[in-house]
This record gives C-alpha cells, structure tokens and sequence, in this order.
C-alpha cells in the first residue's frame, strides 16, 4: 500500500483505534458518517469478535454502513461512500465478512455481486438461503428473509451446497 493510500484511511484509523484500543468514547462524523462509539460501536465490536473478526476501525464503519441498508449493496456503492478508503481494503473486508458469515453474496444477473448482512443465526446452509428481489426499475436488490428457498429434490447421490432464487420485477416503491 503507497502512503497516500495510508493516509486515505488515516482518520478512522487514528479516531477509532484509539477508542478501541483505549475504551474512550467517541461522537463524531468520519467520512459522513456519524459514529458513537460509545454505544453502537461496542455493539459492532461485540459481533465482530462472536464472528472472530479482528474489530478495525474500517470493518466498523463498513459493518455499521451494511446494518442501515435496506437493499444489497455493491463493492462500487461502499466505495462511493468511504470516498477515501482503499478499494482493496474493502473488498478485503467484505470477503472476510463473507468468509466468516456476517454478510451473504448476491448474483442478480447486474454483472455485479451484491452484499447484504446475514440474519442472526444464519449458517448460510441451504435451509438458511431466502429469495432475492432484483426490481428492474430502481435497479435495486432486496432481500426477503421470510421467503426461503424452496428444497429442491435431488435425484440420488446429489448433494446440494448452495441454492438461489432471484425473482425480477417492480419494488413496492417503485410500483406505488
């Protein structure tokens, strides 16, 4: 990483690793968004560490981003919003949330993977996998957790690793 990359983060990572590291409240607005350490960020923290997640200030802003979205978001719409954060550091950090099953990947037919947090409990085990929305209007990907994905039965010796279901059409927004 070239040290204007470093200094791309350097903020978050002065501001919340000393929170971190110190236990030190903190309120405060870091690349626009407002970050109270003090309650939420211990929260974030906490479900890092249940994760085994290392809490750095990047994966707690980028974990806060994820919990106040109410559609999938794309790599491109995380970098939108840490305009100055590292592109490498948050597809790392989104790989790693997905490795260790914070967040689930979404193949929309866009050519764009999307992202969206795990529901509690989640196993991301086929039983666990809901239906996606893809509204071809707003262009946006929603989850619907209530909705499963139905079992599909196999013929024998098929094991099943993962299932999908994408329906298309128009959002409630968008056909109000």
């Amino acid at each position: 990483m070239t040290e204007s990359n470093n200094n791309k983060i350097s903020p978050v990572k002065e501001v919340l690793t000393v929170c971190l590291t110190n236990r030190i409240s903190f309120s405060g607005t870091i690349y626009g968004i407002d970050v109270k350490y003090k309650s939420k960020m211990k929260e974030l923290e906490k479900l890092l560490t249940e994760k085994k997640v290392r809490a750095t200030a990047m994966r707690l802003l980028v974990l806060k981003t994820l919990q106040k979205q109410k559609f999938t978001v794309s790599l491109q719409d995380l970098e939108s919003v840490f305009e100055k954060a590292d592109r490498i550091t948050l597809y790392r950090t989104l790989k790693t949330f997905e490795r260790k099953g914070l967040i689930h990947s979404i193949v929309d037919g866009t050519g764009t993977t999307k992202y969206a947090l795990c529901e509690e409990g989640c196993e991301c085990a086929p039983e666990n996998m809901h239906v996606h929305f893809y509204c071809q209007n707003c262009r946006e990907t929603f989850c619907l957790p209530k909705s499963k994905v139905p079992e599909v039965p196999l013929p024998e010796h098929f094991v099943s690793k993962e299932a999908e279901l994408l329906v298309k059409g128009v959002c409630g927004k968008c056909s109000g």
